[in-house]
């Protein structure tokens, strides 16, 4: 067993190697291009881990490749765009590629093509996440209305007032958080 080996149980030489990353240009929609870049930023996965996620698996990319129209897929406006892949991505897409006589930016766009409904669903969820944020900001109130309340009643330094205080700063806190999240899934809204 070599010395690597036995500081990575499990591991061989070839699983690390398919970790390593490349880049690869594709000519791609502007759409596909988008979708990838969309959900990257929306969900925090480095794009990296998208294309592993919808590339790596073989049967499905095989499936894929079935069902990819060479002529409708010529007719699409594309550009180049580079991406960093893992080399096993990489030959994935080589071998599917090569077996059905299949350009590799077919495959890409297809299988980024696969992403849109992940994005429709996250559409959904960001147009009720807004109005659930609504709902909060109107409960955070209530209990702003509730601290000075309190405060005409026992007074700013009772124990029990300071404790609202407490928990109305927390609330203001993850009221401004949910801004953040909602103001950054605005991307969504653009997608078409």
């Amino acid at each position: 067993m070599s010395k690597i080996e036995d500081q990575f149980p499990g591991s061989t030489m070839f699983d690390l190697r398919g970790k390593q990353s490349v880049r690869a240009t594709f000519k791609l929609s502007q759409k596909a291009i988008d979708a990838i870049g969309l959900l990257a930023i929306h969900m925090g996965i480095k794009q990296k881990s998208l294309f592993d996620h919808i590339i790596e698996d073989m049967d499905a990319l095989d499936s894929l490749a079935k069902t990819i129209r060479i002529r409708q897929f010529k007719k699409i406006p594309r550009k180049q765009k580079t991406f960093v892949l893992s080399r096993k991505t990489i030959e994935a897409l080589g071998a599917i590629s090569q077996a059905y006589g299949t350009p590799r930016d077919a495959l890409v766009e297809y299988s980024i093509k696969k992403l849109e409904s992940i994005i429709s669903a996250e559409k959904l969820r960001h147009e009720e996440r807004k109005i659930l944020q609504k709902n909060i900001i109107d409960h955070f109130n209530q209990g702003k209305k509730l601290y000075k309340k309190s405060v005409a009643i026992l007074g700013k330094d009772d124990p029990f007032c300071r404790r609202i205080e407490k928990a109305v700063f927390a609330c203001q806190k993850t009221q401004e958080e949910l801004r953040q999240f909602i103001e950054k899934s605005k991307v969504l809204e653009e997608f078409k």
